[in-house]
Protein backbone atom coordinates (compact mmCIF):
# COMPACT_ATOMS: atom_id res chain seq x y z
CA UNK A 1 0.00 0.00 0.00
CA UNK A 2 2.76 2.25 0.60
CA UNK A 3 4.64 1.58 -2.88
CA UNK A 4 1.11 2.83 -4.33
CA UNK A 5 1.06 6.12 -2.78
CA UNK A 6 4.29 6.73 -3.75
CA UNK A 7 3.82 5.52 -6.84
CA UNK A 8 0.62 8.19 -7.09
CA UNK A 9 2.50 10.73 -4.78
CA UNK A 10 5.27 10.62 -7.75
CA UNK A 11 2.92 10.96 -10.43
CA UNK A 12 1.12 13.93 -9.68
CA UNK A 13 4.51 15.93 -8.53
CA UNK A 14 5.23 14.79 -12.21
CA UNK A 15 2.05 16.74 -13.51
CA UNK A 16 3.18 20.03 -11.77
CA UNK A 17 6.54 20.26 -12.55
CA UNK A 18 6.48 23.98 -13.84
CA UNK A 19 4.92 27.33 -13.10
CA UNK A 20 3.28 30.56 -15.32
CA UNK A 21 5.88 32.21 -13.87
CA UNK A 22 8.36 29.46 -15.54
CA UNK A 23 7.37 29.15 -18.85
CA UNK A 24 7.05 32.28 -19.24
CA UNK A 25 10.86 32.84 -18.15
CA UNK A 26 11.54 29.93 -20.65
CA UNK A 27 10.22 31.32 -23.46
CA UNK A 28 11.16 34.85 -22.84
CA UNK A 29 14.51 33.38 -23.19
CA UNK A 30 14.49 31.62 -25.87
CA UNK A 31 12.86 34.78 -27.51
CA UNK A 32 15.72 37.02 -25.73
CA UNK A 33 12.92 39.50 -24.88
CA UNK A 34 10.38 39.86 -22.52
CA UNK A 35 6.57 38.86 -23.09
CA UNK A 36 4.48 41.77 -23.83
CA UNK A 37 0.94 41.47 -22.47
CA UNK A 38 -0.44 43.93 -24.95
CA UNK A 39 0.96 42.15 -27.86
CA UNK A 40 -0.35 38.70 -26.08
CA UNK A 41 -3.47 39.78 -25.81
CA UNK A 42 -3.48 41.49 -29.62
CA UNK A 43 -2.54 38.03 -30.78
CA UNK A 44 -4.87 35.67 -28.29
CA UNK A 45 -7.91 37.90 -30.35
CA UNK A 46 -6.65 37.84 -33.49
CA UNK A 47 -7.23 35.97 -36.47
CA UNK A 48 -4.00 35.35 -38.34
CA UNK A 49 -5.67 35.35 -41.51
CA UNK A 50 -7.68 31.99 -40.76
CA UNK A 51 -11.04 31.39 -39.12
CA UNK A 52 -9.94 31.14 -35.65
CA UNK A 53 -8.44 32.86 -32.79
CA UNK A 54 -7.00 31.77 -29.42
CA UNK A 55 -10.51 33.69 -28.17
CA UNK A 56 -12.66 31.26 -30.72
CA UNK A 57 -12.38 28.60 -27.92
CA UNK A 58 -10.35 30.11 -25.12
CA UNK A 59 -13.09 32.96 -24.96
CA UNK A 60 -12.71 36.42 -25.57
CA UNK A 61 -12.13 36.53 -21.52
CA UNK A 62 -9.45 33.88 -20.43
CA UNK A 63 -10.66 34.47 -17.02
CA UNK A 64 -13.62 32.51 -17.72
CA UNK A 65 -14.52 28.70 -19.42
CA UNK A 66 -13.88 28.61 -22.85
CA UNK A 67 -15.67 25.68 -25.39
CA UNK A 68 -14.05 24.62 -28.10
CA UNK A 69 -15.53 25.63 -31.47
CA UNK A 70 -16.14 22.20 -33.33
CA UNK A 71 -16.25 20.01 -30.33
CA UNK A 72 -18.52 21.75 -27.79
CA UNK A 73 -15.94 20.85 -24.93
CA UNK A 74 -15.59 22.98 -22.17
CA UNK A 75 -11.54 24.72 -21.92
CA UNK A 76 -10.82 25.41 -18.32
CA UNK A 77 -9.95 29.14 -18.04
CA UNK A 78 -6.87 29.83 -19.73
CA UNK A 79 -5.63 33.02 -16.61
CA UNK A 80 -3.44 31.71 -13.71
CA UNK A 81 -4.82 33.61 -11.40
CA UNK A 82 -8.45 31.85 -11.84
CA UNK A 83 -6.77 28.64 -12.74
CA UNK A 84 -3.55 27.53 -10.83
CA UNK A 85 -3.56 24.57 -12.97
CA UNK A 86 -2.63 26.43 -15.70
CA UNK A 87 1.03 25.89 -17.50
CA UNK A 88 2.32 23.52 -14.81
CA UNK A 89 2.82 20.62 -16.65
CA UNK A 90 5.09 21.17 -19.42
CA UNK A 91 4.76 18.54 -21.84
CA UNK A 92 1.14 19.62 -22.06
CA UNK A 93 2.02 23.29 -22.36
CA UNK A 94 4.43 22.24 -25.38
CA UNK A 95 1.78 19.81 -26.66
CA UNK A 96 -1.19 22.56 -26.76
CA UNK A 97 0.66 25.25 -27.74
CA UNK A 98 1.94 23.32 -30.71
CA UNK A 99 -1.66 21.97 -31.54
CA UNK A 100 -2.98 25.33 -31.03
CA UNK A 101 -1.21 27.40 -32.83
CA UNK A 102 -1.00 24.99 -35.80
CA UNK A 103 -5.10 25.39 -35.53
CA UNK A 104 -4.64 29.03 -35.70
CA UNK A 105 -1.87 29.76 -37.43
CA UNK A 106 -1.05 26.76 -39.61
CA UNK A 107 2.04 26.24 -38.08
CA UNK A 108 4.09 26.85 -34.57
CA UNK A 109 4.30 29.33 -32.59
CA UNK A 110 7.39 31.51 -32.26
CA UNK A 111 9.00 31.42 -28.52
CA UNK A 112 8.27 35.00 -28.67
CA UNK A 113 4.48 34.62 -29.17
CA UNK A 114 4.19 32.09 -26.57
CA UNK A 115 5.82 34.75 -24.50
CA UNK A 116 3.78 37.29 -25.54
CA UNK A 117 0.52 35.04 -25.01
CA UNK A 118 1.82 33.51 -21.33
CA UNK A 119 2.69 37.30 -20.07
CA UNK A 120 -1.17 38.66 -21.12
CA UNK A 121 -2.41 35.55 -19.65
CA UNK A 122 -0.30 35.77 -16.24
CA UNK A 123 -1.48 39.82 -16.09
CA UNK A 124 -5.22 38.85 -15.96
CA UNK A 125 -6.30 39.24 -12.75
CA UNK A 126 -10.20 37.40 -11.66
Amino acid sequence: MAGASLAMMCVAVQAADTSAAQQLERWSAQAAAPGQPERGRGFFTSRHGGEWSCATCHGSSPTTQGKHASTGKVIDPMAPAVNPKAFTDTAKVDKWFRRNCNDVLKRECSAGEKADVLAYLVSLKP
